[in-house]
């Protein structure tokens, strides 16, 4: 039973979910998302069922089936939403998971991986006791902490989301 100060998805107001969802993907685009699928990422967000439609999208952010598609097909490369299949139709629903976050810096430690190849090629190339080596040399060693820092740190957030939320 909810709480009768909680109003549910189609008793909030809209235009202060529209505030929200613009005022998020703003953010977003600020630290570096496309603008499209940052308004899409946000209205996922904020759906109670974090599922909607194509056509539920384009309803809630005034934007066209090519918009959503485009900004759908980026979100799923970076693993922050997914399809799936309505039952028994065609249509598709684009989810936004719990663990977004999660599996969002999760998929870049294979991106991080591949830069501290090319950096250490990188300081091959150049001669580790040239200035450029060095400063390569210093960003792989950068690269490599963070990939350990954030091993690290998935396994503590991993501990804390199932001791708060109880489930992992």
């Amino acid at each position: 039973m909810r709480e009768a100060t909680e109003p549910t998805e189609r008793e909030r107001d809209p235009r202060a979910v529209s505030k929200f969802v613009e005022g998020f993907a703003a953010q977003l685009v600020e630290a570096g998302m496309q603008r499209m699928p940052a308004r899409v990422f946000a209205a996922l967000l904020s759906s109670d069922s974090g599922a909607l439609t194509s056509a539920e999208l384009g309803e809630r952010l005034q934007v066209s089936p090519a918009a959503v598609s485009g900004a759908v097909r980026y979100l799923a490369q970076q693993h922050m939403v997914s399809r799936e299949r309505e039952p028994g139709s065609r249509r598709e629903r684009y989810r936004v998971h719990s663990d977004q976050w999660y599996e969002a810096l999760t998929n870049r430690e294979a991106i991080i991986k591949r830069w501290e190849s090319a950096l250490r090629e990188g300081v091959t190339s150049l001669g580790a006791d040239t200035p450029a080596g060095r400063r390569l040399a210093e960003t792989l060693a950068f690269f490599e902490f963070i990939d350990e820092e954030i091993a690290a740190m998935m396994e503590r957030w991993r501990i804390h989301r199932e001791k708060r939320f109880g489930h992992g």
